[in-house]
């Protein structure tokens, strides 16, 4: 079995910078690549930034925090991931862009490479087949904050390699997370179950059952629900909320997994959550409020 040392990370957004950061921290030397220089030194600057929390909140000692940041390179151009045993897309949940980036990337990237998309819910076996190279493809898929969340989920293709598979246990091991194996399916584990009840609460929402706070509060007080769901909504981004229910309602053909059309209004009106400063609560404030 083939060891990774090396990890080439597309994409320095949320999910990118936190797979770049827990692969450093892990021991494994990693380039950080997006469409440009500057994108790249940003996500590195991010996770300097979340490395001295956890070493202020005394979850890793400075020297480990020195340590994984010596392994952590921006990367200059595409050609700088060209050695990488294991590249890693995590770039937008939107099918084209992605199959774009592996056409870029995979005629640079050594034959013993393997892929892996981040992707929450588009197809291994789709993707891999844009490849040219799908025994050595698959899905490692992380939760979002990646350096907190404990669980990643691996899916393999229908011609992904059993040694393939097996490195990327490894890898996942190494990294210090628990993986489950997921059929490819829409949506895998995780996502075929949290998006519905998402998409269920703001429908809840739109036919006026309840508030944003009612909803939230019934779900954490009964439900035991660290959140309430339209507040991991906005977390997560309603954009990726949207794309990832439209890849269910797809992929699996039944009303159900139809996205609520308040969740359409806002992605179209650029009310994206978190990152945007509005979502199902404004932000602009010192505390959340709801926008409904």
């Amino acid at each position: 079995m083939a060891e990774i040392r090396t990890v080439g990370v597309v994409g320095a957004g949320q999910m990118g910078s936190g797979i770049a950061h827990v692969s450093a921290l892990a021991g494994f030397d990693v380039a950080l690549y997006d469409v440009s220089l500057e994108q790249a030194k940003q996500g590195i600057a991010k996770i300097a930034a979340n490395l001295d929390r956890q070493v202020a909140g005394e979850k890793i000692t400075a020297a480990d925090r020195d340590a994984a940041l010596a392994r952590l390179t921006a990367a200059d151009g595409v050609g700088a991931l060209a050695d990488v045993d294991l590249l890693i897309e995590a770039a937008t949940e939107k099918e084209e862009i992605k199959r774009r980036i592996f056409q870029q990337v995979c005629p640079i990237l050594k034959p013993e490479a393997i892929l892996a998309t981040n992707t929450s819910s588009i197809s291994i076996t789709r993707l891999a087949s844009s490849t040219g190279r799908a025994e050595r493809f698959l899905g490692i898929h992380f939760m979002n904050p990646v350096p907190v969340m404990k669980l990643v989920e691996l899916v393999r293709g229908i011609a992904t390699d059993d040694g393939v598979f097996e490195t990327s246990k490894a890898f996942v091991t190494k990294l210090g997370k628990t993986m489950t194996i997921s059929e490819d399916f829409p949506g895998f584990i995780v996502n075929r179950i949290l998006m519905p009840m998402i998409n269920e609460a703001i429908y809840t929402l739109h036919e006026g059952v309840g508030s944003v706070e009612s909803i939230d509060t019934s779900m954490k007080l009964g439900a035991n629900h660290p959140m309430g769901p339209l507040t991991l909504a906005d977390f997560i981004g309603l954009d990726t909320c949207l794309s990832i229910m439209q890849v269910l309602h797809d992929g699996l053909a039944d009303s159900k997994y139809r996205p609520c059309p308040l969740l359409v209004k806002y992605v179209e009106a650029g009310w994206l959550g978190r990152k945007t400063g509005r979502g199902f609560y404004d932000y602009c404030g010192e505390m959340p409020v709801p926008t409904r």
